[in-house]
């Protein structure tokens, strides 16, 4: 009688120990894709954010070259103005 008692309990505990076992490894296979879920949804943001920046970049080196092209123009304009103004004043000093 002990010995099928301490049998069945043996046994009990065998089922215990394999049902924890089945349930440790469903949560880490859990873990693993929702670790892995998480990891993509992370790089598809980052991934954008990277495509931003790129042309952001393209954007501001883009406008600098405007931005010079039209000082160098501003420049010139302000240049033939004065030789205008200049002429002018020199055609009516004569």
């Amino acid at each position: 009688m002990l010995s099928r008692l301490l049998k069945e309990h043996q046994a009990k505990q065998n089922e215990r120990k394999e049902l924890q076992e089945k349930r440790r490894r469903e949560a880490i296979a859990a873990a693993t894709c929702l670790t892995e879920a998480l990891v993509d949804h992370l790089n598809v943001g980052v991934a954008q954010a990277y495509m931003n920046q790129r042309k952001l970049d393209h954007e501001v080196k883009t406008l600098q070259v405007q931005a010079a092209q039209f000082a160098k123009q501003t420049g010139q304009w302000i240049g033939m103005v004065e030789n205008f103004n200049q002429a002018l004043k020199d055609f009516l000093v004569w």
